[in-house]
């Protein structure tokens, strides 16, 4: 955990009481998004509390793989043993610290501290230290001196995630209707969906938060930022039928937005005859059922910093479509900076062409260099760099979310709805990111049930 000093205490209370006021008129401060305090503050408040996404199954199908990944900032290894359980491993070794994994995914069962020599199991457990005898004297307790795991592992449609508190809800309590519209992503067809290779990684100068705010609800910027994209025909209709996209509040900081893909002809986001018909819709409810058919899930955001997107693109200008997924993790590496992680999903039943025709679609127009992903990161760096302005320090800057009361639109709760949360019939309004900032807020004071009376559904 990180350690809060009583000033940084003092100044972490003071910015959070002030965008306890801001919230209050629909506003959020600017400080929030490049500040040393907050961002030490969340290391310890959210990414040391909440039920963080690290790996899908699909990229360790054998005993013995692996992949590192992180945690705020703590490296961890994720790995399969040989009973087939998965763990979640510190990657710092216990005599000095060295991370005693040095690459990215592998097959081991054993991972060796290239400092002193200790040697731990895929478990975890301490096997072997060099000259135990003569160092020692007697061996180690391979549990005690082992490497320290995630006191909570769990697995979702695929998905794993950790939690580093010993204590709290259960992973399908804390995703609640965040779970529930991420089965309607990846439950669709036998054998659920698998990675397409591994994540792609690129550092945004820009606040985690930003990122996972826009993948909330963020519909208002598309015709605007993403306009081009329509010109050259490399999406479809989305940018031009916002009164096609909804906005699902689906509580605890969890959010989607639904887009309206059958009205454009594109039913179940565009994909093949050929894949739908291998698809079995039999273990989603009728509430799930009506998503799919209505405003089906497009992007979103799980708290607190794993989104997701479905879209329909065309591999070549004016050609057909490709659905791409996209699961991405904006990981915090320094305040006002951020790792974003993103990988490709294709369901195991596609063909082998369409699962590349959905590859090479979803680096075209998401990955690092994609023609979307390329608007997205240039607009959320300006909010790091306003919140370090001591132009904007001086005037106390918040940024506008006051949609939620000005709009004119209809944003009463659509009654047919019958799902977590509710569900408006518009895109506009920033619910979806209020209610973000709402729960970030609560975390960060650790009163998190403060905000989880929407959005809980039990499988």
């Amino acid at each position: 955990m990180t350690v809060i000093t009583p000033t940084t205490a003092s100044e972490v209370t003071r910015i959070l009481d002030r965008v306890e006021t801001e919230l209050e008129k629909n506003r959020v401060p600017a400080e929030i998004w490049n500040d040393d305090a907050i961002f030490r503050a969340e290391l310890d408040q959210v990414f040391g509390t909440c039920w963080v996404f690290v790996a899908h199954e699909s990229e360790i199908p054998k005993a013995g793989d692996f992949v590192q990944r992180r945690i705020g900032l703590d490296p961890v290894i994720v790995t399969r043993d040989g009973t087939g359980g998965i763990n979640v491993l510190s990657n710092y070794c216990r005599h000095r610290g060295t991370q005693v994994c040095q690459t990215d995914t592998g097959n081991s069962r054993f991972f060796k501290c290239p400092y002193h020599g200790w040697t731990y199991s895929n478990k975890g457990d301490l096997v072997g230290t060099p000259h135990m005898r003569e160092a020692y004297g007697t061996r180690l307790d391979p549990k005690e001196w082992g490497l320290k795991r995630a006191p909570r592992v769990d697995v979702r449609s695929g998905f794993i995630f950790a939690s580093l508190a010993q204590e709290g809800p259960s992973l399908d309590e804390y995703l609640g209707g965040g779970g529930w519209m991420l089965d309607i992503l990846v439950n669709l067809a036998p054998g659920g969906v698998k990675v397409a290779g591994p994540p792609e990684r690129y550092q945004i100068n820009a606040d985690w938060k930003a990122g996972a705010e826009n993948f909330s609800g963020d519909a208002y910027h598309a015709d605007s930022l993403h306009w081009s994209n329509e010109e050259v025909q490399m999406i479809q209709g989305l940018t031009a039928n916002l009164e096609m996209m909804h906005a699902y509040e689906l509580g605890d900081g969890h959010a989607t937005l639904g887009f309206g893909w059958a009205k454009i002809g594109l039913p179940l986001w565009g994909y093949s005859p050929e894949t739908v018909a291998q698809f079995d819709l039999s273990a989603l409810d009728d509430a799930q059922r009506y998503v799919l058919e209505t405003n089906p899930p497009t992007i979103g955001t799980i708290f607190p910093n794993f989104s997701y997107l479905r879209v329909a693109s065309p591999t070549l200008p004016g050609g057909p479509p490709a659905v791409v997924t996209s699961f991405r993790v904006w990981q915090p590496i320094a305040p006002g900076k951020m790792e974003l992680w993103n990988w490709q999903f294709v369901y195991e039943c596609q063909s082998d062409q369409e699962k590349l025709d959905s590859y090479v679609t979803g680096q075209l127009t998401f990955g690092s260099a994609g023609n979307f992903e390329a608007d997205d990161t240039v607009a959320w760096e300006g909010a790091a760099r306003a919140a370090k302005s001591a132009w904007m320090q001086r005037e106390n800057l918040s940024f506008n979310f006051e949609q939620a009361g000005r709009t004119t639109v209809d944003v009463t709760p659509d009654p047919d709805y019958h799902g977590p949360g509710i569900k408006r019939p518009t895109g506009f309004g920033e619910f979806n990111q209020l209610n973000f900032y709402r729960h970030w807020l609560a975390v960060m004071r650790g009163d998190a049930s403060a905000t989880t009376s929407e959005g809980r559904h039990s499988r």
